[in-house]
């Protein structure tokens, strides 16, 4: 009989238990095997060389944070049964599970609009048929169904374990410091309050407001830095172009399963999108635009030049929006320089917009001594949550890096 429990050699946690043979089945199946081609960052290795790490290695990160996380509570006396606990490990390793071709960028433009949690479900419905029904308690908690809150908080909420493990992650394969957070001190104060929500023992508040500046800095200087936004919009931008053209009758090369979502019309979810779906991962998209490099349309060559060849466009980054006046001296000098007369396409502005915490939606709470909570923004030993409840909003002018050698 094979041995399920197995140990994993994680380069951000160290080693990783598989305590569940559940677990190790769910890690195994083709769905799961999938996210080793789908990359956690998309195209950040175009600015970050080293994030070329992926979706697998986030999962496996996020359940070993989860079976900390529940161990730390157990330790204070909270009660959880090893169905739980099997419960909160498939969930949160499976929460990503419906991700796309490099991750967001590319959701709304394959999948009309199929939020990436959506298709989790999805797939995870698939696979609790599959393995009858020892899914069932996970799917309630990643619903947010599930009696005792704390769980699905542990998924997904403003502190959970998710985002412990991609902000270290991140942090460790950009390089980027500002990111590395502490994940043991942060577990270690996560308690249950009376009515079974998730708080954070008072005296961890330091390490909280350390891990959500953390996360604003990483935002700014790696998820919405200027040029990685860019490549991110690139790509919406050249998936978007290849179903116009394809709509229009002009053949391109592609995978077969890219093919049959550049054809697909607008509808809801079949069984041939979803099995489809699942065998389509980075490399059809990578592949797609090394051919398309050759395309007799000028837009669609050019974008799938830039990427592959990582000549980006140039781009400029400010706190307000341009004036219609520069955008349309940038398109001008665009058609001139190329002759052509859609310049307008290969200049935009990309918005990129961040709350860093959000004082409405699912609160952090601390919890006192006496059993009282109080809210994160609302504590009087806060430092630097008062200041994060503003929206920060950034421009991003993106334009032919050629045209600008005409300034020069």
């Amino acid at each position: 009989m094979q041995n399920k429990l197995k140990i994993i050699n994680d380069p951000v946690h160290g080693f990783i238990k598989i305590p569940h043979e559940i677990l190790f089945d769910i890690i195994e199946h083709p769905y799961f095997q999938r996210l080793r081609r789908i990359g956690q960052t998309g195209l950040l290795n175009l600015i970050f060389p080293g994030a070329t790490h992926t979706r697998f290695h986030h999962a496996l990160g996020a359940m070993h944070l989860m079976f900390t996380a529940l161990e730390t509570l157990k330790q204070k006396g909270v009660k959880i049964s090893e169905e739980e606990e099997k419960g909160a490990m498939l969930a949160i390793l499976m929460h990503d599970i419906g991700h796309g071709p490099f991750s967001h960028a590319l959701e709304s433009m394959l999948m009309d609009d199929w939020h990436h949690e959506n298709l989790s479900l999805l797939l995870m419905n698939k696979l609790n048929d599959e393995f009858g029904g020892q899914l069932s308690v996970a799917i309630e908690m990643f619903q947010g169904q599930y009696h005792r809150k704390f769980f699905n908080q542990l998924i997904s909420s403003q502190l959970d374990v998710d985002r412990l493990d991609y902000l270290k992650r991140d942090s460790f394969f950009t390089g980027v410091s500002e990111g590395n957070i502490n994940t043991q001190r942060i577990i270690s104060m996560m308690n249950v309050c009376e009515e079974g929500e998730l708080v954070i023992d008072a005296k961890g508040i330091y390490s909280i407001e350390n891990f959500l500046t953390a996360r604003m800095f990483m935002y700014w200087q790696v998820y919405y830095h200027k040029t990685s936004a860019l490549a991110e919009y690139l790509l919406v931008k050249i998936l978007e172009r290849a179903k116009l053209l394809v709509s229009q009758g002009i053949d391109l090369p592609v995978t077969e399963n890219l093919k049959y979502f550049l054809y697909r019309g607008k509808s809801a979810a079949t069984d041939e999108d979803i099995e489809r779906f699942t065998r389509l991962d980075d490399n059809d998209i990578i592949h797609a635009m090394k051919e398309w490099q050759n395309s007799d349309d000028f837009i669609l060559s050019y974008w799938c030049t830039c990427v592959i060849q990582r000549n980006l466009p140039k781009t400029i980054i400010s706190s307000h929006p341009f004036d219609k006046e520069v955008i349309a001296e940038k398109i001008k000098k665009t058609n001139e320089f190329f002759g052509i007369d859609n310049g307008e396409a290969l200049v935009h502005e990309i918005k990129r917009k961040l709350l860093p915490y959000n004082t409405e939606k699912q609160p952090i709470y601390l919890l006192q001594k006496n059993g009282k909570k109080t809210r994160l923004h609302e504590s009087e030993d806060q430092l630097l949550s008062g200041l994060m409840v503003n929206k920060t909003v950034r421009y991003i002018l993106m334009f032919p890096r050629d045209i600008s050698r005409l300034d020069s």
